[in-house]
């Protein structure tokens, strides 16, 4: 890659709803040269706009197959498909030399997650994960804040990411395809800002969670959660990770965050401030400040023209991940403490 030359990025699937917000970031840095592809988009088990219909919607170029997509030769691909499908690309994406930024959570299982990393590691690639919120400039300043001391030693932790059932994107609630329910949807994000504000790896987890909310649609996964986490300095956090909110309500805002420390306590809501409406769905809640995807993308995109590790990293990825896969084992064998290894 010379530098007179663009940056050439492959959008690769538009499962993810964030990849929509990811394609009009990219389309508006300069120096980007785009293109996308989403072959599973047929298959997909509802009647969102997918495919070649969605990137004509979007303005980006389209092109039918992975196979073109690398063929292209791009320098980074953003790998915003289904959970299961994330390894698959991932490596593929190293072995063609291109860095990678991969939407959360970075794997269904640990082994996967590790496998990616090393694929990367190998390839001399970066991998990053998409955990946008850590990007607002409100989690930045209060984990800058706790990071000075001035509150004394962080105590506990209790985080909220409740939402609706994601619908629209059927796979979402599909076990192969996901990997799980609101617990996989919904803790990562929580745990991503812990692992960033306590540099520390879980010890052990206790969840419970069931499929009382929404139980009239005979869904294979669980709907909602309570997922305790343990870290070896003594903080516990807990995380509420349900789509416990009506049908009607707006997609995005329900992530809170409450650090008790010594000497204070911090809440970071980054989605509290916004521009209330409706439309023919329902509510709607449009977050006012910093676009975090669009930070999200500015910062992958920076590391790779400078030739660094950006943050959060796959190491990221993989604890955050043992923290799911734990939840799920804990929940699994009805709430045991499931010990992490050291």
């Amino acid at each position: 890659m010379t530098a007179t030359r663009p940056l050439r990025i492959a959008v690769l699937s538009f499962a993810h709803t964030h990849a929509l917000s990811y394609v009009h970031a990219l389309r508006s840095m300069p120096g980007v040269e785009l293109i996308s592809t989403d072959p599973d988009g047929a298959a997909a088990p509802d009647a969102a706009p997918r495919g070649a219909e969605l990137a004509a919607q979007l303005g980006v170029a389209y092109v039918d197959t992975y196979d073109e997509a690398f063929a292209w030769s791009p320098d980074a691909v953003v790998i915003a498909a289904e959970n299961s499908r994330h390894r698959e690309l991932v490596e593929r994406a190293a072995a063609s030399g291109a860095h990678v930024l991969c939407e959360k959570p970075l794997a269904t299982t640990v082994d996967d997650a590790v496998a990616m990393r090393e694929a990367c590691e190998r390839a001399g690639v970066i991998l990053m994960v998409a955990y946008p919120v850590r990007f607002s400039p409100t989690v930045r300043d209060a984990i800058a804040q706790l990071r000075s001391g001035r509150l004394g030693r962080v105590l506990g932790v209790t985080g909220v990411n409740n939402g609706k059932l994601p619908q629209d994107r059927a796979w979402f609630t599909d076990p192969d395809l996901a990997g799980g329910g609101a617990l996989v949807d919904h803790v990562v994000h929580c745990a991503d800002l812990l692992d960033d504000l306590l540099s520390e790896r879980a010890s052990a987890v206790r969840a419970v969670s069931n499929s009382v909310l929404h139980g009239d649609r005979d869904l294979q996964v669980e709907t909602g959660g309570l997922v305790t986490v343990q870290y070896p300095s003594g903080v516990i956090a807990t995380i509420d990770c349900s789509w416990s909110w009506p049908m009607n309500s707006p997609t995005w805002g329900g992530l809170t965050l409450q650090v008790i420390a010594e000497r204070g306590s911090v809440t970071v809501s980054p989605f509290a401030k916004g521009v209330a409406g409706h439309d023919g769905a329902g509510e709607t809640w449009d977050p006012i400040g910093a676009d975090l995807d669009a930070l999200l993308l500015d910062e992958f995109v920076a590391a790779v023209r400078e030739g660094r590790q950006p943050q959060p990293d796959a190491g990221v990825g993989i604890r955050t991940v043992e923290i799911v896969k734990a939840a799920q084992s804990s929940a699994d064998r009805g709430g045991e403490v499931v010990a992490l290894a050291p």
